[in-house]
């Protein structure tokens, strides 16, 4: 790859704007970093999405959130099974720089060897904690207080690259996996808009990671959506967090799956049954865990809406004492 600090030095943050970006993203939080760069005026001169997928219970084909933005502001939208196959279509788009943030596919080194200022991904987390493809989800699992996100080098390898600056995020009690991402997103574009004249300029050389301290946050399974009650009460809690908005923690009542999308911890007391609903009134819905009391604020009973505890207390009363698995 041939490096950034061998160009003509960029002085002003209009020469910045000039630069051909190619922006690979997929989800909400890359479209809302994507929509800031072009609000901007950085010259997006294309973006590369994974392919549209069937979503919800109808499975209807809609366009990645990257895609309809790329779409609102006619910018090209490219959208391939796989980058390492298919790629010779970015040589002739000729960008002087990627940049990426959740695409969900790895870059192989044909792509990364195009641009003249290389490749730059952001990551949400602070590298090398939580390489992989949950980072945001992994630090509410884990009870973290604070995280963050990386503009960090591409390399071949899954978020082994240099680090070239990160934005510290406080991890509030009420934070969830949904308001964690928008701040993220926030953070994600004040990392780029801050520091992309100074990496151009050769002005940010970057840190190596310390092996010592690198940490994975693989994806979350369907299987992991169950809550197990025989975790801690502390994790069960932090998944809760790390699986709200969407798609929701649950448990069984008999074979009905209940959904949790908030909680909170009660006591450290145990007093039941693991699983044992031992309150569910106007004041509470209280569920026995191994090591404590969980406090459940907001559920959702199978085919009925999501609700807040007193309403869904008013029409399930009949509930206290019946064990979730």
């Amino acid at each position: 790859m041939i490096f950034y600090a061998y160009f003509c030095k960029i002085t002003t943050m209009n020469d910045v704007k000039q630069i051909k970006i190619l922006f690979m993203g997929t989800p909400i939080i890359a479209a809302s970093v994507l929509e800031k760069l072009i609000l901007c005026g950085y010259n997006i001169v294309g973006v590369i999405s994974q392919p549209d997928r069937p979503v919800g219970r109808k499975k209807l084909l809609l366009p990645t959130p990257t895609k309809e933005v790329a779409l609102k502001y006619n910018i090209p939208c490219y959208q391939v099974e796989k980058i390492r196959k298919d790629y010779d279509f970015i040589k002739e788009i000729n960008p002087d720089l990627i940049l990426t943030l959740a695409y969900g596919q790895i870059v192989p080194k044909g792509v990364l060897d195009i641009p003249k200022y290389g490749c730059l991904n952001l990551h949400g987390s602070l590298l090398p904690k939580y390489r992989g493809a949950a980072p945001i989800q992994y630090a509410l699992i884990n009870n973290d207080q604070i995280t963050g996100m990386s503009l960090m080098e591409m390399n071949e390898r899954m978020d082994e690259g240099k680090v070239y600056a990160s934005n510290i995020i406080d991890i509030l009690e009420e934070d969830n996996s949904t308001s964690l991402f928008i701040k993220m997103g926030e953070a994600a574009f004040e990392l780029v808009n801050d520091c992309l004249a100074k990496y151009i300029n050769g002005e940010l050389p970057g840190e190596e990671q310390d092996p010592a301290l690198v940490s994975y946050a693989p994806p979350i399974s369907k299987e992991e959506e169950k809550l197990n009650l025989n975790d801690s009460i502390d994790r069960i809690y932090g998944y809760i967090r790390a699986l709200s908005d969407e798609p929701g923690g649950y448990l069984y009542l008999d074979n009905e799956p209940i959904k949790i999308f908030k909680a909170k911890i009660y006591s450290r007391e145990v007093k039941a049954e693991v699983g044992k609903i031992i309150q569910i009134d106007k004041n509470g819905i209280l569920l026995q865990c191994k090591d404590g009391i969980l406090f459940l604020e907001e559920l959702q009973r199978q085919g009925k809406k999501k609700m807040g505890y007193k309403d869904f207390a008013n029409g399930n009363m009949a509930l206290k004492d019946r064990i979730l698995r």
